[in-house]
């Protein structure tokens, strides 16, 4: 079956009675994880983003201290996994804001962590590097006092 496109769909949507489009909401809700998920972000969460940011930067500490240190590939492959479930919270937000605070706090995470793994692995060390330089390019996005406070904090976590 091909989808149709968003605009066919908004249409479609337009005619809908209310309780149609809540059973639709809900019937699209049990499929994947996601749409709950973010339907859950819509509903409760987006009215309180700073609450939103603190309930993912404690999800991140609990990933990290949760870290297989056994060996680096677990730890590449727990790193990798923390950093996939937090852009996938920032996918729900769409704010520029919020993804750049994530992003940064996952970065200082990264280089405090101990025992260090930036230092000992080059995979892990790259993966650090490219999430410094996506921030630093989405900082430039941002208005001038943002940029500024957020490019504080990167100096900070860089040059500890």
């Amino acid at each position: 079956m091909k989808a149709v496109t968003i605009k066919e769909l908004k249409a479609e949507l337009s005619h809908c009675s209310t309780n149609e489009m809540i059973d639709l909401i809900l019937h699209l809700s049990k499929f994947k994880k996601e749409n709950k998920e973010l339907l859950t972000y819509s509903l409760f969460e987006s009215a309180d983003e700073d609450g939103y940011i603190n309930r993912i930067k404690m999800e991140i500490d609990n990933q990290f201290d949760m870290l297989n240190t056994n060996n680096y590939i677990y730890i590449k492959k727990g790193i990798r996994k923390i950093l996939k479930g937090i852009k996938i919270q920032i996918r729900y937000s769409k704010k520029k804001e919020t993804e750049v605070e994530l992003l940064l706090y996952f970065c200082a995470k990264m280089y405090n962590y101990h025992p260090s793994i930036l230092v000992q692995h080059p995979v892990i060390q790259n993966i650090f590097n490219r999430e410094i330089n996506a921030v630093k390019k989405k900082i430039m996005l941002l208005h001038e006092d943002l940029q500024h406070d957020f490019n504080e904090e990167l100096a900070r976590i860089i040059e500890k």
